[in-house]
């Protein structure tokens, strides 16, 4: 059974049973991605007295804490909060819808003269703006960089300095009222920059006209068996009054 969505005065169909999950799984204690010299996510379990949280120690539940830091621990979602000051700006008061349509675009970083590889504005456009969905505006734009590595799942990228984009790309992407932007990068700007985070102040458009609702989610993970085109995508999030959470894209092939 197909299930539709309108959009723009047409409808698209989609079935709701074929997920593409393109979120990274994050093992507590195993392997996992990691960026940002983040302390690896981890889980321990809660003892209490007679009480030990974990079935295959003897106890009757398993009841562990968990430590994670969602800018360097797996796929995450942030809000404009990441780069201001203002208390309400939390993920979960920003993002207050979760399906959008998506457009799911393969990419080469290109190397430029300091050796950095960069995502540039002319490749993704010639992308977006080509192509038989040239037509259909998205809401949400998904990068997949090549080549694709399955080693992205796991990669450890602290002090490597990672691709990342051009700031006149995310400058586009808000011209073009892209309000959601995924990619399978740990950021949309370089590892270390002076703290001048051009891509993140360009998407946002902060600190003049912030686009609130909009969102960067990174570190996910499109397998290549998934095909560039349009998507409708699930935005799944922690309700956690941050400026970032972990969080869960789902892709649904769709059809007009």
């Amino acid at each position: 059974m197909l299930a539709t969505y309108p959009y723009h005065g047409r409808t698209l169909s989609f079935d709701p049973q074929a997920p593409l999950d393109i979120s990274l799984p994050l093992v507590p204690n195993g392997p996992q991605v990691n960026c940002f010299w983040a302390e690896p996510a981890a889980a321990e379990t809660i003892r209490v007295g007679d009480f030990v949280g974990s079935v295959a120690e003897g106890g009757s539940t398993n009841y562990q804490r968990v430590h994670l830091t969602p800018h360097g621990n797996g796929t995450h979602t942030e809000c404009y909060g990441h780069i201001s000051a203002a208390p309400e700006a939390t993920l979960n008061r920003c993002l207050r819808r979760f399906l959008f349509v998506a457009r799911l675009v393969s990419v080469q970083p290109r190397p430029q003269p300091g050796g950095d590889e960069v995502v540039l504005l002319e490749d993704v456009r010639r992308e977006l703006e080509g192509g038989p969905d040239a037509a259909v505006r998205p809401e949400a734009l998904v990068l997949r960089t090549l080549p694709n590595h399955r080693a992205k799942r796991t990669r450890q990228y602290s002090g490597t300095n990672p691709t990342y984009l051009e700031p006149a790309l995310a400058e586009y992407l808000a011209r073009q009222h892209i309000e959601h932007l995924l990619l399978d990068l740990p950021s949309v700007d370089r590892e270390e920059d002076g703290g001048e985070l051009l891509a993140h102040h360009a998407f946002w458009q902060y600190p003049h006209a912030t686009r609130q609702q909009a969102t960067i989610t990174e570190l996910i993970f499109v397998p290549d068996a998934v095909e560039d085109g349009l998507y409708l995508l699930n935005l799944q999030i922690t309700s956690l009054e941050l400026d970032a959470s972990p969080s869960k894209p789902v892709l649904y092939a769709v059809r007009w």
